[in-house]
């Protein structure tokens, strides 16, 4: 028996190791699925949505696509879609952020409803972006758009519930804000949540702050900010009038509890500052930078950081425009400068142009000669004295001199000078024939007597 006993033992010790090597294999797969579960569980979302919006040339799509890291990006027409690669470098972690463009016309509005549903709305950021090269048409085309973005929720019929519980998101994410500190990460890090969050103290809001609520995070991007020199060399911008528009913006801001952010493709201003915001709110980034107001082509004015009293320093700066005045009675349009072009001009030809002079030649009056006879509506005179002086005989029509006439003013120099040659020398003739004591038209007319017995002798 002992023999078999011998077999036996081993084969109740190799049970025994098995059991532990199962036990162990357990602890090791509950090892790795508490692991991913807790990685799962701190991935980064998907199904995140960008909507942007603004008028055609603002530089919607150029915009993102810088942000996505291309130089350019064909423009589309109707609802453009592109989408940002979200890398979250501390737990290794990629995902791609969706991006919507609708179009400028508003024709295409209805295309939104491809972009943004009930269920994905939570899951949204509105960018508005405006053209800074063209001021007089920021406020207009907030406005619009902000109203098609709302009209649009608005058609999705959420319940109250839910869209209530949305903007009391959006009220707390505004009074939570805190300035961050200066310390700057170099990659963009997932924030841990602080301890006690639920029992921090928040101050109420502004008697305008948060007055348009969307549910949704709300960005204004200000884009071509390069084009500040050139209003101001062109259109004689001021100071003053970068402050004005800067406090319609935020004010407009402040209704829709929205950031702002001045940026430059050009020149690549703020265009990593801006990508990072926006990771920030949608992923809960860590996010570092502070409120910039010294530059006016640089702005940055993160949600929750402005209120009235901030605004009011702009205030300070604006003398001959007041704060509360309409938006387009001082930043107006410009007159457009028409470009004078040369038009062609075809030579007509010679001998057109020749017929007609001759037809206009043909309806002129004639130029009377020395030899015509004076009209009958003037009278003739011999001399260049007025005819209604006393003394001064009258001429016959028969004499020599009657067909001697006045310069007219609307005769030609050339017959204007005749006529005064003619006076000089009727004066002259005049002046010899004439006695001291007596008129000289019979003086004359004793010579043309003696003459004309002169002739009758020299025919005899």
């Amino acid at each position: 028996m002992a023999p078999v006993l011998e077999k036996q033992l081993p084969g109740a010790a190799g049970a025994g190791d098995n059991n532990n090597e199962d036990e162990e294999g357990q602890n090791l797969w509950s090892s790795i699925l508490s692991e991913v579960s807790t990685r799962s569980s701190s991935k980064l979302p998907s199904g995140k949505n960008i909507l942007v919006f603004g008028e055609d040339g603002s530089g919607k799509t150029t915009l993102v696509a810088k942000l996505q890291g291309a130089d350019h990006n064909k423009k589309g027409r109707g609802l453009e879609y592109l989408y940002l690669n979200v890398h979250d470098e501390d737990r290794d972690d990629l995902t791609r952020c969706n991006v919507w463009i609708l179009d400028g016309d508003l024709y295409h509005k209805g295309l939104l409803k491809f972009a943004v549903s009930a269920q994905s709305l939570p899951d949204c950021l509105a960018l508005f972006v405006v053209d800074m090269s063209r001021p007089w048409t920021i406020m207009e085309s907030l406005q619009k758009w902000a109203s098609v973005l709302r009209d649009h929720v608005d058609k999705l019929k959420i319940p109250p519930e839910e869209m209530r519980e949305m903007e009391q998101k959006m009220v707390k994410a505004f009074q939570e804000y805190v300035e961050p500190e200066d310390a700057t990460p170099s990659s963009p890090q997932r924030r841990a949540a602080p301890a006690g969050e639920d029992e921090a103290v928040v101050l109420p809001l502004g008697d305008n702050t948060l007055t348009h609520n969307l549910g949704i995070p709300v960005l204004i991007v200000c884009t071509k900010c390069d084009a500040v020199s050139i209003l101001e060399k062109e259109h004689d911008y001021r100071e003053e009038h970068f402050d004005f528009i800067q406090s319609h913006i935020r004010r407009f801001s402040l209704h829709y509890g929205a950031g702002l952010i001045y940026t430059s493709v050009k020149e690549e201003k703020n265009l990593d500052l801006l990508y990072k915001y926006i990771v920030h709110k949608m992923y809960d980034f860590q996010f570092t930078t502070p409120a910039l107001v010294v530059e006016k082509d640089a702005v940055f004015i993160p949600s929750g950081w402005d209120n009235e009293k901030k605004i009011g320093i702009l205030h300070e700066n604006l003398t001959s425009v007041r704060p509360e005045d309409p938006f387009e009675d001082f930043i107006t349009k410009p007159p457009v400068r028409k470009l004078v072009h040369d038009k062609e001009i075809n030579a007509e030809d010679e001998q057109v142009f020749l017929m007609k002079q001759q037809s206009l030649l043909a309806k002129q009056p004639a130029t009377p000669t020395r030899g015509a006879t004076e009209s009958p509506g003037r009278t003739a005179s011999g001399s260049p004295r007025p005819a209604g002086r006393a003394g001064q005989p009258t001429v016959s029509s028969g004499s020599p001199m009657a067909a001697v006439k006045k310069p007219d003013p609307n005769m030609k120099a050339g017959a204007a000078n005749e006529g005064v040659l003619a006076n000089f020398f009727n004066s002259l003739l005049s002046k010899k024939t004439g006695s001291p004591g007596s008129p000289g038209s019979g003086a004359v007319g004793a010579g043309v007597q003696g003459s004309a017995k002169k002739t009758e002798a020299g025919f005899d």
